[in-house]
């Protein structure tokens, strides 16, 4: 069984035992999350696809760590007119792992 899921702007294919890294949700670690915005169940022989969700549908998931993360450096560049900026970005992420999806 697996199901697709949307947070933070993107997309996730999911299945129970999965672990996954979104951009930040609110939630200590430990505490179980839900996920309602399930865009497609499958459950082994059925498709269920929504409209834009499914209906009913929601994922479980525990919060297993909040960090940041690895750096990614923007270096800007103009040639011959000593224009040059460096700058980074740490992305805030949650590590989720999917206990179960429900229909």
């Amino acid at each position: 069984m697996y199901a697709v899921v949307r947070t933070g702007g993107k997309q996730y294919r999911v299945a129970p035992g999965d672990w996954l890294e979104v951009e930040k949700l609110a939630g200590e670690v430990g505490q179980q999350i839900t996920l309602d915005d399930v865009l497609l169940v499958h459950n082994g022989e059925q498709v269920v696809i929504g409209q834009p969700i499914v209906q009913g549908a929601k994922v479980t998931a525990t919060v297993k760590a909040q960090h940041k993360g690895k750096k990614v450096i923007v270096f800007k560049y103009r040639p011959k007119q000593r224009y040059r900026v460096k700058k980074g970005h740490r992305q805030n992420l949650t590590r989720l792992q999917i206990d179960a999806i429900e229909m």
